[in-house]
């Protein structure tokens, strides 16, 4: 069993996987025109679904097993696979994923249908956590029907040099914002996780967090008073002075990192597990610590499954196979060490001690304390605020 692996896929990838998906479409998925009879009576499962979880072991042994072919199309963002469902894709589609409150909105606008968690006997070794009595945003709003089956799990926190950021300023979403390590911070350039985490510390500096909310409903940072988004762009605007630049992807996180010119850098945890690993291997010279939730609180997800609401009888059964197949220890091991996110099974007896807290496998408990990600309320505020932050 290795001590560690690295992940071979960027999860939340910063670049536009268009090229990716069309390649993966072609290389694993839909037959071409000239189809054998034994091809056209062989069942097809169609998913959109992040490329990592698109496993060549996996899908060999669901193939065999069901006698099916697999045949997923790869896409970058929520918003992009929602729109191919609502443009007339549940017909195309017999299964998509989704993470945070998507899979309401899906099943509330009509495009998936209920899964029958008795199909879903695998279920039995995901942690109680993930399970929708406590996870409640794998069920609709009412709690009648389970929308979704989860998956695997992260959050967008905060990785930090220990080596060169003092204790006592580790552990808040203040940290971004300390003049003292000034021209040592990195952020993404996707403005929806800066807002948003910023926005968390916006409500917390003007009180208004745990108060009573406009909607009645509980804080979400995705949905912020417009009081609120003025604190978050004053505060994005400062924080942008101290920053030494804006990462694309993990590759170039990881480099600024390695070389000490970065100390901190809100991310999801693929440069931590990736320095953590390298560490390990004597090939830097610090640690590093992931703040998975600040004091005022972070953002999360978790990937989940659901079923196209016009995937016929067979085919959803078989996204049932597929799913309780996924779950399955066994499999979930090599899923985990492959793509390098939390897990939300507990295979803690089938991994070594640098595993179990490399990926968060005693952590599942922080999931559901974190804000899921959502859709911003207004996009067009949202993006007129990026806009002025990156002008200022």
């Amino acid at each position: 069993m290795p001590m560690m692996t690295e992940r071979k896929f960027s999860r939340r990838c910063l670049l536009k996987a268009g090229t990716v998906g069309a390649l993966g479409s072609l290389v694993l998925g839909r037959p071409g025109p000239f189809i054998s009879r034994a091809e056209a009576a062989t069942p097809t499962l169609r998913l959109l679904m992040w490329q990592p979880y698109a496993i060549k072991e996996t899908i060999a042994a669901f193939e065999e097993k069901f006698k099916a072919k697999f045949a997923p199309t790869f896409f970058d963002g929520n918003s992009e696979a929602f729109n191919k469902l609502k443009v007339g894709g549940t017909k195309d589609f017999d299964m998509v994923m989704a993470d945070g409150f998507w899979p309401r909105l899906y099943f509330r606008q009509g495009l998936t249908k209920a899964l029958d968690y008795g199909k879903l006997t695998n279920m039995s070794g995901v942690f109680a956590d993930f399970h929708p009595d406590k996870f409640k945003l794998l069920a609709d709003e009412e709690g009648k029907n389970n929308v979704a089956a989860p998956n695997c799990w992260g959050g967008y926190g905060i990785t930090v040099n220990t080596a060169m950021i003092a204790k006592e300023d580790i552990g808040s979403i203040e940290l971004l914002l300390n003049s003292k390590y000034a021209g040592h911070f990195s952020t993404n350039s996707r403005f929806e996780e800066n807002i948003a985490l910023m926005g968390i510390l916006a409500a917390t500096k003007l009180g208004t967090k745990d108060g009573a909310r406009p909607d009645g409903k509980p804080f979400n940072p995705y949905n912020l008073t417009d009081d609120e988004l003025a604190e978050t762009k004053r505060l994005l605007i400062e924080q942008k002075k101290l920053l030494l630049t804006r990462y694309q992807d993990y590759d170039a996180l990881e480099r600024l990192m390695r070389a000490k010119t970065v100390w901190a850098a809100p991310e999801f945890a693929e440069s931590y597990r990736k320095l953590t690993v390298l560490k390990k291997e004597g090939k830097v010279d610090f640690d590093v610590e992931h703040v998975l939730k600040p004091k005022e609180g972070g953002l999360g997800w978790v990937d989940t499954w659901m079923v196209s609401a016009e995937a016929d009888s067979e085919r959803t059964e078989l996204a049932h196979a597929w799913i309780n197949m996924f779950l399955e220890k066994d499999n979930y091991v090599r899923v985990v060490r492959s793509t390098g996110y939390g897990g939300v099974v507990d295979i803690r007896s089938l991994m070594s001690e640098d595993e179990i807290a490399l990926y968060f496998q005693n952590r599942s408990a922080e999931a559901s304390q974190l804000h899921m990600f959502d859709q911003p309320s207004s996009p067009e505020k949202w993006e007129r605020i990026w806009s002025d932050v990156e002008a200022s």
